[in-house]
């Protein structure tokens, strides 16, 4: 009885690390990867790669904002295709360096407010409001085209 219990915890223990380990590589694999560059340096970065940057403008207190950065953004597909088309920036308008200038300059006035620009810092598309993984798809592919 005590083998069969030590082989029971033994194998409990196994499996739970498992699962951790292919959570935590999930979580760094999937989803949208927001760099930690400034407005200036993403600019630079898409002259240079000729990717569009796409910006996440948000508020810590908005509740569709906290939504979608629990879910849209961590969709893989969505993740894929982000990654792979744009530079990805996640700026807080009323707390980053560069919030209260990006909210002025693009005229912010809701949140979440995503922004496509180019390394200009032209704007491209602006769409306001909480967006499911087929909306931020179909955004993507809009931009696609038009290259």
């Amino acid at each position: 009885m005590k083998k069969l219990l030590l082989i029971c915890s033994l194998a409990f223990v196994g499996m739970s690390f498992l699962t951790e380990k292919q959570l935590s590589s999930q979580s760094t694999e999937e989803g949208i990867q927001f760099q930690t560059l400034s407005l200036e340096d993403a600019k630079k970065q898409s002259l240079k790669s000729g990717k569009l940057i796409f910006i996440d403008a948000y508020a810590s207190w908005c509740g569709p904002c906290k939504r979608m950065a629990a879910t849209s953004f961590k969709n893989q597909e969505v993740g894929k295709v982000y990654n792979e088309q744009f530079i990805n920036l996640k700026i807080d308008c009323e707390k980053d360096a560069d919030g209260p200038e990006l909210a002025r300059m693009y005229k912010v006035k809701a949140y979440p407010t995503l922004l496509v620009i180019d390394g200009n810092g032209k704007l491209i598309k602006e769409v306001v409001g909480m967006q499911m993984e087929d909306g931020l798809l179909a955004l993507a592919n809009s931009l696609k085209k038009k290259k």
